[in-house]
């Protein structure tokens, strides 16, 4: 597919902020509305993307979470759909006429509270639609005419077999987070949606990745689109201070309990790699006396909806979550994000991280790395192209290959049995595989320093994604007695 790409229309990034909003031709009832939100200046991607989604433009976006694009869909759809209002309660009179797809529940649900917020002096209707709730009320809204709909793919394609959503009118589509949609496997659902839908229409595609996959679905969506980027791809805000804690494994949860119990932390969310592991850490710091809940996809909608509540009002200081969170969540505000566990993948460490730091505020984003991450902390410092600043604490050291079987560091002084340690709450088992030793050549002690991969040559080549490296079969089979199938 071919890009137009915007030029003096419209304005550039750096015309971007003498650009009000009474210069995008808005509609009197939605700027008074953007006035009482609190916004005065248009951010640079509303600035670029709000007078090309009045003219019709199909849109590809560039754009992270926090740079305002919400409003650079939202505000034009409310505008075009103006003339088409009516405050007659006929459902006739209220056909869906912009379909407004989100990967998340927290996502959807911001997408639609911003909607209405932007629409609450015109009469046109919107609603949400998303799974783990029970879907009659959704349906008898629906039935009711609304003119806007922010839903996620799969329970909208519910609606669609209860025959209760109709897509005729439709006028404008929204695909918003597309990467994120491509990463939970929602592109099926996405194609069957689309076949749904008049040829005729507008679509935007916002995206913080611009991927070889992205760039096919848009060529499915997209009718000579103009393509805006607001900001590099995987762009880090220079307002986030790194730091990671090197750590043996077993004494990740005591170095979390320490940190947050320093006074220094006043709110905090923590990331996890898995569901148990997420509840499982959040019980632990209840336990320990920390204000701490969970969020991940095993929780019910009205369990999500309390704990972010709770979160956002102050009562939990520490929200411990899956990235489920790390897209979607629009955190005023928040000072520190931390990683229990690096991600496999160093992308998902940059949309973790994108919780703080927000709209030129200083955030800092601490990580807690044991021996056995130290490839996924390589991967992260090359995305970053720069090292991480590391901090050892005495009572918190890291057995590496120069400490190892000198007896240095506490965790190289600690017996490995827990049995009389009960309150731990880790497995003789586990605790027996956890004295790790760092890879050969890596200190943890010591900044990373390329190693010639990062010449101002390859500097800007994105990094290949690290595999873990496997056992040949046979080692794996050894001193079984068998023989490796063939």
């Amino acid at each position: 597919m071919s890009f137009a790409r915007a030029s003096s229309f419209p304005p550039s990034d750096a015309d971007a902020a003498s650009v009000s909003f009474d210069g995008l031709g808005l509609a009197p009832e939605l700027l008074k509305a953007v006035v009482d939100s609190g916004y005065t200046v248009p951010t640079p991607i509303q600035a670029r993307a709000i007078p090309l989604a009045l003219a019709g433009k199909d849109i590809m976006g560039g754009a992270q979470t926090g740079t305002g694009k919400t409003a650079a869909f939202a505000l034009p759809i409310l505008q075009r759909l103006l003339p088409l209002a009516s405050s007659s309660p006929s459902p006739a009179r209220h056909p869906v006429r912009a379909l407004i797809l989100a990967p998340t529940r927290e996502l959807a649900l911001q997408v639609f509270g911003a909607v209405k917020t932007y629409a609450k002096y015109t009469p046109l209707r919107a609603m949400c639609a998303f799974g783990g709730v029970d879907i009659k009320p959704q349906t008898a809204e629906l039935k009711s005419g609304v003119e806007i709909l922010v839903a996620t793919p799969g329970r909208l394609l519910d609606h669609v077999e209860q025959k209760s959503v109709h897509f005729n009118a439709v006028q404008t589509l929204v695909l918003d987070e597309a990467d994120r949609m491509l990463d939970m496997g929602f592109i099926p659902d996405i194609r069957r949606i689309l076949n749904l839908l008049p040829a005729q229409r507008q679509s935007l595609l916002f995206s913080a990745t611009f991927s070889d996959e992205i760039k096919r679905l848009a060529d499915v969506i997209l009718k000579m689109p103009v393509l805006l980027e607001v900001a590099r791809r995987n762009q880090v805000s220079e307002t986030i201070l790194h730091r990671v804690y090197s750590v043996a494994e077993h004494d990740k949860r005591a170095l979390l309990i320490h940190l947050l119990k320093s006074g220094e932390i006043t709110q905090t969310i923590v990331f996890t790699r898995t569901r148990q592991g997420c509840s499982r850490l959040a019980r632990e710091l209840q336990r320990a006396g920390i204000g701490a809940d969970a969020i991940h996809g095993d929780k019910t909608q009205h369990e999500r909806i309390r704990t972010l509540d709770a979160f956002k009002s102050g009562q939990i200081a520490a929200l411990v979550a899956t990235d489920v969170a790390a897209r979607g969540l629009d955190i005023e505000e928040l000072p520190y994000v931390i990683n229990y566990e690096l991600p496999h993948v160093p992308e998902d460490y940059i949309h973790r991280i994108g919780r703080t730091g927000r709209a030129g505020r200083q955030g800092k984003a601490i990580s807690l790395v044991a021996a056995h991450e130290a490839d996924y902390l390589r991967d992260i410092e090359k995305l970053l192209k720069k090292p991480v600043e590391r901090i050892l604490l005495p009572d918190f050291e890291l057995e590496t290959n120069s400490a190892a079987g000198q007896g240095r560091g506490r965790a190289a002084r600690r017996p490995v049995a827990v049995a009389a340690e009960p309150s731990r709450g880790v497995r003789p088992e586990r605790a027996r595989s956890e004295r790790l030793i760092a890879p050969d050549g890596f200190d943890f002690s010591k900044p990373y320093e390329p190693r010639g991969d990062l010449s101002p040559a390859s500097a800007d080549a994105p990094p290949a994604p690290y595999r873990r490296p496997k056992k040949p079969i046979a080692a794996l089979l050894g001193g079984l007695g068998r023989k490796p199938e063939t």
